[in-house]
C-alpha cells in the first residue's frame, strides 16, 4: 500500500505544481480572448482539463491517505 500512496502523491503533486502553470499560459495566448475580450471555446475547454486535473490532485491524496492508514 506505500507504493500505491507514493504515486498517488506524485500523482497529486505532479497536477498541483503543472496545471496552474500551464492556465497562465493559456489565459494569455491570443486563443483564450476574442476582440470583444470574451472567453474563447480554447479558454474554456482547457480551464475545464485543469479543474479536472486539480480535482484528480486532490481525490489522489484523499485515497494516498486512505492508503496509508490502511482505510483502503
Amino acid at each position: 500500500m506505500i507504493a500505491l500512496a507514493v504515486v498517488l502523491f506524485l500523482n497529486a503533486a505532479f497536477n498541483v505544481v503543472v496545471w496552474p502553470r500551464f492556465y497562465t499560459r493559456i489565459a494569455s495566448d491570443p486563443r483564450a480572448r476574442d476582440e470583444n475580450g470574451r472567453a474563447t471555446a480554447f479558454l474554456r475547454v482547457h480551464v475545464v482539463l485543469i479543474a479536472i486535473a486539480l480535482v484528480l490532485a486532490v481525490v489522489s491524496v484523499l485515497v494516498g491517505v486512505a492508503a496509508l492508514t490502511g482505510a483502503l
